[in-house]
């Protein structure tokens, strides 16, 4: 099969919370050498984002939306696997602290952010989601981490970002430890007004934010 035939066959496995199929799609893939980044993010996020999408309109439920989420989150653990094996790089590329926002509970787009910023050489220090505030910065501070980012999904929570770059400025650590964020209602405009110094619109984005960041 070829690739986008696997793509289009992950996606719609996630829409149509179809275990065998996704499972499927995911050994033809790996026996035909299609790189496992390109099955997640064209293939598991697109539909993950759709699924989203219908969720958000109504015309999704909750329990619906948690077993598409289950069922990407079992079969890219196994893609992560071969990630890393061929992605693994000898020196760090950089620290990053990495999490969800306060009041944030959405983390499959986060977690797809990690595998990619990993299986590029960055060592992710995932806090989870729903991060009180003061986390980021405290963890950051502990490891002298290189960036923060954070992700918001909902309008909400974005205002939890904009907080962080005060507190950082409050702190004297502003530029010291770069930002990065991302997630469904953010934008580069929203980036620029906060001060925040890069914003990733995908997982493929939030490593080449990050590369242009430790200037790699």
């Amino acid at each position: 099969m070829a690739e986008v035939e696997i793509c289009e066959q992950l996606k719609n496995a996630v829409l149509n919370v179809d275990k065998e199929s996704a499972k499927d799609a995911v050994e033809k893939g790996l026996n035909e050498g299609i790189d496992p980044m390109k099955m997640i993010e064209t293939g598991f996020a697109l539909g993950m984002a759709m699924v989203g999408d219908e969720f958000e309109e109504g015309r999704r439920f909750l329990p619906q939306l948690m077993l598409s989420a289950a069922l990407m989150t079992e079969e890219v653990d196994k893609l992560q696997d071969h990630i890393v094996g061929k992605g693994e790089k000898a020196e760090k590329a950089g620290t990053i602290v990495l999490g969800a926002v306060e009041g944030d509970v959405h983390d499959i787009g986060k977690n797809i952010v990690k595998i990619f910023l990993n299986a590029n050489g960055y060592e992710v220090h995932d806090l989870g989601r729903d991060v009180l505030l003061p986390q980021f910065i405290e963890k950051a501070t502990e490891l002298n981490a290189d960036i923060i980012a954070t992700s918001a999904l909902m309008t909400s929570t974005m205002q939890g970002q904009a907080k962080i770059e005060e507190m950082l400025e409050e702190q004297g650590l502003k530029g010291k430890i770069k930002t990065m964020i991302g997630g469904a209602p953010c934008t580069d405009h929203w980036a620029e007004r906060i001060g925040a110094d890069a914003y990733a619109e995908n997982a493929s984005d939030a490593l080449y934010k990050a590369n242009q960041i430790m200037g790699l």
